[in-house]
């Protein structure tokens, strides 16, 4: 089973424990406005242009809350299930996507801790790791350098005063997707740390 698969397995699993009303880290979104979000991505691609463009998104607002407001059993079922398109391609478009939103879920709870370590998982994780972390630190006005324990590295800003950022991968994935939920380590001069810790990172 690829990633994309079992963390979406995972996901619909704990969000039927949990309901429809429980926390994420998606601002204030609840689990059943989660599971609507994640429904539209895939069956109405109609909304897509509301992710990017804001002219767009009071439309993807409004099926976004159509869908929230389905039954949740019938939610989770769209969600738990990709349309027929998505299957052939969804270990590529659906791996990271499905790997945070189960970590929105998780890490919005008091005690979360970080799930045991697993090579497969991680290993995964970093190879689709450079598209994102390109993209969420290219406004940093230093270079950021992301470092995993084994002292494998990638650049995700080339520059000066750099600063490295060190942790578990699936560690650096949440935080290059936006999360400070996320147990990293920072090294290089202070107020370049800082300006990089302050950086909007969302996707």
């Amino acid at each position: 089973m690829s990633l994309a698969r079992e963390e979406r397995k995972a996901l619909v699993e704990l969000m039927t424990e949990l309901g429809p009303d429980a926390p994420t880290l998606c601002g204030t979104w609840l689990t059943k406005d989660l599971a609507a979000h994640l429904a539209i991505r895939e069956r109405r691609l109609d909304t897509a242009p509301g992710i990017l463009l804001p002219v767009f998104t009071k439309w993807t607002e409004k099926v976004q809350e159509d869908y929230a407001h389905k039954a949740w059993s019938e939610l989770l079922d769209l969600v738990r299930t990709p349309p027929f398109w998505v299957q052939p391609i969804d270990a590529y478009i659906n791996a990271t996507e499905y790997f945070v939103h189960h970590e929105d879920v998780r890490r919005a709870r008091t005690d979360w801790e970080p799930r045991p370590y697993d090579v497969r998982r991680e290993n995964a994780l970093w190879k689709l790791l450079p598209f994102t972390a390109k993209f969420t630190y290219r406004s940093s006005p230093v270079g950021v350098t992301l470092v995993r324990p084994d002292g494998e590295h990638m650049v995700a800003k080339p520059g000066a005063n750099g600063v490295v950022i060190t942790g578990e991968v699936s560690e650096l994935v949440m935080l290059a997707f936006g999360r400070d939920e996320a147990r990293v380590e920072y090294s290089g001069d202070a107020d370049a740390v800082e300006r990089v810790r302050s950086l909007n990172r969302s996707v």
